[in-house]
């Protein structure tokens, strides 16, 4: 991913924040072809296993995608945080144009099958994730037969990451009073993703580059 250094998240909490925050994810494999192929799942970060953490997920055993993983096949997983046009209307500064602002990150490594009762874990877990602590939540309450034949339905599978890079590109490389009238704008606009977008960015307002 082409990154600017003032764009660059550099401390792995902060990577990892975004991807717990964004977790359905876009794994990007190939075929034997080399032919790529891209799959939203939903994933899991363990922080404490490996140098940058390892992600886990499932797919249906239908989903092809499986059967691209290969002894030493690097994959690719894409964490979308939140996105916003930004107007040069927008901007004290002028001449300017349109832009982006928008944050993401990106998880490099080669993918390893889970064995059954790694799996029953790995689902059970993201269940309990998904659901939280809610009163009416799901609790995977179900009889074993019935559990062993949805784990039959589906595959398993972890990632530890060996490359972990991530950008937040959200205006910190314009004047003060250009970002805090970007800010102002995005809240202005009603759209949920804006004030995402505004949220994250009162950080950078007050720096300069």
């Amino acid at each position: 991913m082409y990154i600017p250094a003032s764009f660059r998240i550099e401390k792995c909490d902060e990577l990892h924040t975004l991807m717990r925050s964004n977790s359905f994810a876009t794994l990007i494999t190939t075929d034997a072809e080399g032919v790529p192929f891209a799959g939203p799942l939903p994933f899991l970060l363990e922080t404490e296993v490996g140098e940058y953490g390892t992600l886990r997920s499932h797919m249906a055993r239908s989903n092809p995608q499986w059967q691209h993983f290969r002894a030493g096949q690097q994959t690719l997983v894409v964490f979308q945080g939140p996105h916003a046009y930004i107007s040069p209307s927008w901007y004290e500064t002028q001449p300017a144009v349109p832009t982006w602002n928008y944050a993401a990150v990106h998880a490099y490594g080669t993918p390893h099958l889970l064995d059954a009762p790694e799996l029953k874990t790995l689902l059970y877990a993201t269940v309990a994730l998904y659901e939280g602590d809610g009163p009416e939540r799901w609790k995977f309450e179900m009889g074993p037969e019935y559990v062993e034949q949805t784990m039959h339905g589906v595959v398993g599978f972890e990632i530890r990451i060996t490359q972990l890079e991530g950008k937040l590109k959200m205006s910190q490389n314009r004047s003060e009073t250009d970002r805090r009238q970007v800010i102002s704008a995005l809240r202005a606009s009603g759209r949920a993703s804006d004030a995402e977008v505004a949220a994250m960015m009162i950080p950078t307002a007050g720096k300069t580059e």
